[in-house]
């Protein structure tokens, strides 16, 4: 296959292994996809080629994993409708680049069948890595995430997101070199990770000691509808209804989502007294909140998390988003942009909001000590160790009504379990609409509001389980080993080549 044809069975087969992400989660097309691939490198002969087949793989599989990208650009489409095209194309261009330069790095004509299996898996991680951290990192929809809806995604414990995408583009490309010992290698492996999900989740969900009750309330709120002036009372009725619940026993904490109410944190203690009152005498209120702090250069904005004191509705800590979302909560190069003066970027020199210092304890009277994630922070494995300690649980505030309602939403919370199996925490996560829930530390929902609904549920929260193998090692170790496998397969080649030249 040649030219043209080429290039777009690649990116057919991006299309089919993104089949793999949620809502679908049809784990089997990795091994329909990525064989394929293969098989395209393998006469591609040229890093040029390569190159081109990696790109198209990632625009198919980018463009049709996350379409949702388009989504907030319709809240006002009036405004932002036109900038809608260029968001997908731009974004599945752009990181389908890191894809490009790994197929490139494999597309080496003294490179044999196996050789070029190795190298393409490794290069493909290291990739994928960078992806995740080169210009603050995009790590969504990594290939490990297609395990979701199995008991494979257990191996998150072990060998976190990237070591078990390496695992998976081992296993699913190994039967295209119909060699009968490495198909047999690739069923063992899968069938080892399926055996050690079983066995990880044949252990129940405890709760803790202390036996905290958490209620989550989801009080549904459109993106489109959530800051009118009309509908935020609504909107705030319902928290504070959801809220107020009879139930017992009584819960010992309450989250609401990210910036759940429409004031800022401080500047209405008389809403912040309702808020705590709501809760009650006993219990403990989490929400995000905005705030603003003045500085010698003007007011900053950040989006953060507030606990309630229960019996006067000050904040007795506060946590502010650290890792902001490009062209969401922030534009880079907006005093670049405005000084172009093009009226139709206006809106694109904002300063919006400020980062916080960085991931932290939460800690307050009352609660066990968590590490606050607020929305798009839960997509990042290497922002869950705070320096200051291990936390008890994860807590997790979102607004998904940004996403959409196709795949968006669910792709987040399969995001978020993932954090909870890697760390071995439990999640607690409230969604303004989304899916809210209290998961376990293996990954399992316990308590669920589906997207779409208004409500609140209440669970125990589980006990947290002692530090898992990612949790203590990470990723370094994984891609120093990576890099080194790709090395001396490099080598060996090399190493054969000369001697059959020196023969």
């Amino acid at each position: 296959m040649t030219g043209w044809r080429r290039f777009g069975a690649a990116a057919f087969a991006g299309v089919l292994l993104a089949l793999a992400q949620a809502p679908l989660s049809w784990a089997f097309t990795p091994f329909l996809a990525l064989p394929l691939l293969l098989w395209l490198l393998e006469g591609a002969g040229r890093a040029r080629v390569g190159f081109l087949i990696g790109w198209a793989a990632g625009v198919g599989y980018f463009a049709a994993s996350m379409f949702w990208i388009v989504e907030p650009f319709f809240v006002e489409p009036e405004v932002y409708g036109w900038m809608a095209p260029f968001a997908l194309i731009g974004m599945a261009g752009g990181l389908s680049l890191f894809w490009g330069a790994a197929f490139a790095a494999s597309a080496r004509p003294w490179a044999g069948p196996g050789a070029r299996l190795i190298l393409l898996a490794g290069c493909w991680t290291l990739a994928e890595y960078a992806r995740a951290h080169v210009l603050t990192g995009f790590p969504w929809g990594l290939v490990a995430y297609g395990w979701s809806a199995t008991p494979v995604f257990e191996v998150l414990s072990l060998l976190g997101p990237h070591g078990l995408g390496l695992v998976t583009l081992l296993a699913a490309m190994a039967p295209a070199l119909l060699r009968p010992r490495l198909a047999l290698l690739a069923i063992l492996a899968v069938a080892a990770g399926w055996g050690y999900g079983l066995w990880r989740l044949s252990d129940p969900a405890t709760p803790r000691t202390d036996h905290l009750v958490v209620r989550v309330v989801q009080p549904n709120a459109k993106q489109e509808m959530k800051w009118d002036p009309v509908r935020e009372q609504v909107f705030f009725d319902r928290l504070l209804s959801e809220t107020m619940a009879p139930a017992t026993p009584r819960p010992d904490i309450v989250v609401w989502p990210e910036t759940a109410v429409p004031f800022l944190l401080g500047e209405n203690p008389a809403l912040q007294r309702e808020i705590a009152a709501a809760a009650g005498p006993d219990t403990t209120l989490i929400l995000g909140i905005r705030r603003r702090a003045p500085t010698p250069d003007g007011d900053a904005w950040f989006n953060s998390l507030a606990v309630l004191d229960p019996a006067t509705g000050a904040a007795e800590a506060v946590y502010d988003k650290h890792h902001l979302v490009p062209f969401g909560e922030y534009i880079p190069l907006s005093r670049q942009i405005a000084r172009l003066g093009i009226p139709a970027l206006a809106g694109l020199t904002g300063t919006g909001f400020s980062e916080g210092p960085g991931p932290r304890l939460v800690r307050a009277d009352g609660l066990p000590p968590f590490l606050p994630l607020i929305c798009y922070e839960a997509i990042f494995p290497s922002a869950l160790q705070p320096p200051s300690g291990r936390p008890d649980w994860l807590v997790q505030i979102t607004n998904d009504a940004w996403f959409g309602t196709v795949s968006g939403p669910y792709q987040h919370f399969v995001q978020a379990r993932a954090r909870a199996i890697e760390q071995g925490l439990p999640l607690v996560r409230a969604a303004n609409t989304g899916i809210s829930a209290v998961v376990d530390p293996m990954g399992r929902v316990l308590a669920r509001i589906d997207l779409g609904q208004q409500g609140h549920v209440d669970h125990w929260l589980p006990a947290p389980h002692s530090p898992t193998v990612y949790a203590i090692l990470g990723d370094v170790p994984l891609m120093l080993v990576v890099v080194l496998i790709c090395l001396l397969t490099v080598l060996r080649v090399y190493g054969g080549i000369s001697g059959r030249v020196g023969q």
